[in-house]
């Protein structure tokens, strides 16, 4: 037996990021963006073992404010890309208006820090996303195309087939195949106990 689940990975850091940071004894609050503020200075030995302890679950404490900017941006970027809602304004707009900058700096940062731009890191998240949505087979091509904010299905299947290199719709037929086999693989093993 298969179960498809979805992360919120924002959700997810925050309650292992809280969670370890009550187990060392820390007073702090936490901000958006994956920004802790401490009330009190950390010891080099608390931070060591912090540092340490955050990097067991993937998550890293980002020691530089450009890299920490850049973080921001993907944070957001996942934030819009993923959400329920369509956002009514550019993706630019919204970028330099949640980070309170100007979308030339952010974008200058970002592909200095990163060696892509934003607009490519929206597009490989949209794609993502896509996937996701593909694969949980509740929505038609269309669906996720208009959810995903792309002007026609047609634009979501050349964005797609350029990053993945397949078209969504093989994509699906892929899927398809591999769940019906996996059925298959299941209901003779079922058999057979």
């Amino acid at each position: 037996m298969k179960m498809y689940v979805k992360f919120d990975f924002n959700a997810l850091c925050k309650k292992v990021l809280d969670e370890k940071l009550k187990e060392h004894g820390l007073k702090y609050r936490l901000l958006n963006f994956g920004e802790v503020e401490f009330y009190e200075s950390l010891t080099q030995e608390q931070h060591k073992t912090f540092k340490k302890n955050l990097e067991d679950y993937g998550i890293e404490i980002i020691e530089s404010q450009k890299t920490a900017l850049v973080q921001k941006i993907k944070d957001v970027i996942v934030k819009l890309v993923f959400s329920d809602e369509i956002i009514p304004v550019k993706a630019s707009i919204y970028i330099a208006e949640k980070l309170n900058h100007s979308y030339g700096y952010l974008s200058n940062l970002f592909s200095e820090v990163t060696y892509t731009s934003i607009e490519n890191f929206i597009i490989l998240q949209k794609i993502e996303y896509a996937k996701e949505l593909i694969i949980s087979n509740k929505q038609s091509l269309t669906e996720i195309a208009h959810r995903l904010n792309y002007s026609s299905v047609a634009h979501l299947s050349t964005q797609f087939k350029n990053t993945t290199g397949i078209t969504p719709s093989l994509f699906q037929k892929i899927v398809t195949k591999r769940r019906k086999a996996q059925n298959r693989v299941n209901n003779i093993e079922m058999q057979y106990e």
